[in-house]
């Protein structure tokens, strides 16, 4: 049985779509004959918590903890509102900034490179280098954001020669907040020579999206893979019928994820539509920011409105299983086009019928298209969302199958965790 060493620093109890990769990689890899050792932060100052996630880590599995200095516990003294939302990538446009927050991009982008957990690289290679000496590894996995994790795996590969793989679940230079971080020259040619090291220095590459894959490839002659993010659920062959017309969406709606063009229409659709002002529901879950809300109840939604809050994951899973419309919004830019989110795999679980709204030539299209599982729609499709909506509704009216999906096994973890077992065992 092989080992393998995998350092991430989102790990339970944290929540959110990034500790689940990893997680459930971790939970798969031993049916492939690949035993995982995990190096996670002690003290970690995660934006997200969610318990429900602990009870998945394998009882036998071998974690190893070290201490993190973070500069946001001590930024947190000043603002802890303004520390997490710069954390977890939520930046505010340029105009409604705050001077706090202005000054913290500042120093994040500035001072903090590649990103405010570069305080772990140094000690982690040292204690790391011990690890690897003292126990026979196959390979070593860095998973980042944080990118500073692919740091620490740079300066283990160059001290052991151990085989390395740099998992991105994100994009680095080119991630959609990384041009608001008020970056000085120097700083930004810091962040793409680091950037090069690793993509350069690692034996393998692995994206989650096809465009970061393009990106990627044209900056490196090592070799990238996709292995998309996934479901862990069952999928059952029998879907019950909602019990009322819900459209759902599961995760946060900030100010860039507006799609006002889908709020009107579902406002027009409530004025012009008797049956359908009976029987629709719009349920959110996550934070929904005050624009967002506001361009809601313009359109006459606020009586036909439910907000759920942020919820855990098995709540997540609840209300995509009892909607009969998902709902996948992302930001309009040619920045966020290699954004795959977590949660569309868990959509296409559920099979229910999904309305994608994003920007022109999202990664997302190719999945949504190859296993038939909605539609995608640019910000501008207004007339076409209207009629899709309609189509799905006069559907539900007449109790027929609200969607005829197919490849979805395809993304189940265990299927993705097989990929991932092939390229280590190939290293």
């Amino acid at each position: 049985m092989k080992k393998v060493l995998i350092i991430t620093y989102y790990w339970p109890p944290a929540g959110g779509p990034g500790v689940q990769r990893w997680l459930k990689f971790v939970k798969y890899l031993r049916d492939f004959q690949i035993e995982p050792v995990v190096f996670v932060p002690e003290n970690p100052s995660y934006p997200i918590i969610d318990e429900s996630f602990k009870s998945e880590i394998p009882e036998d599995l071998r974690v190893i903890k070290q201490p993190i200095f973070e500069p946001y516990s001590l930024a947190g003294i000043f603002s802890k509102k303004e520390t997490e939302t710069i954390s977890s990538g939520i930046i505010a446009k340029e105009k409604n900034q705050s001077a706090l927050q202005k000054a913290m991009l500042y120093i994040r982008g500035n001072y903090f490179i590649p990103d405010a957990r570069k305080f772990w690289i140094k000690p982690s290679v040292k204690f790391l280098k011990e690890e690897l000496q003292k126990n026979n590894y196959d390979a070593l996995i860095t998973t980042g954001p944080p990118h500073s994790l692919h740091l620490i795996g740079l300066g283990l590969s160059e001290k052991t020669n151990i085989k390395w793989i740099a998992d991105f679940r994100d994009p680095w230079t080119n991630i959609g907040y990384h041009s608001k971080l008020k970056l000085s020259k120097r700083s930004q040619e810091k962040h793409e020579k680091l950037e090069r090291k690793v993509l350069h220095s690692a034996n393998h590459i692995i994206t989650t999206s096809f465009t970061t894959k393009r990106e990627f490839d044209s900056k490196t002659s090592q070799p990238v893979s996709v292995i998309t993010n996934g479901f862990d659920l069952d999928i059952s062959e029998t879907i019950k019928r909602p019990q009322k017309f819900q459209i759902s969406h599961v995760g946060s709606l900030l100010s860039g994820r507006n799609p006002s063009g889908l709020w009107k229409v579902l406002g027009e659709l409530i004025e012009e539509n008797e049956d359908f002002r009976n029987e629709f529901h719009l349920k959110l879950a996550g934070r929904i920011s005050e624009e967002v809300l506001k361009s809601i109840k313009d359109q006459g939604l606020n009586d036909y409105l439910e907000i759920a809050g942020y919820v855990d994951h098995e709540s997540a899973i609840a209300i995509q299983k009892e909607s009969a419309v998902l709902l996948l919004i992302e930001i309009d830019s040619e920045e966020t086009r290699g954004i795959i989110p977590g949660k569309l795999f868990e959509y296409l679980a559920v099979r229910r019928p999904l309305i994608a709204v994003g920007p022109e030539g999202w990664d997302v299209e190719q999945i949504i298209n190859e296993t038939k599982a909605g539609k995608v729609f640019s910000y501008n499709d207004s007339e076409k969302i209207k009629n899709e909506i309609l189509s799905i509704f006069r559907k539900y009216q007449k109790g027929e199958k609200l969607i005829n999906s197919a490849e979805i096994y395809q993304y189940h973890r265990k299927e993705l965790t097989g990929k991932l077992a092939k390229l280590i065992s190939n290293i």
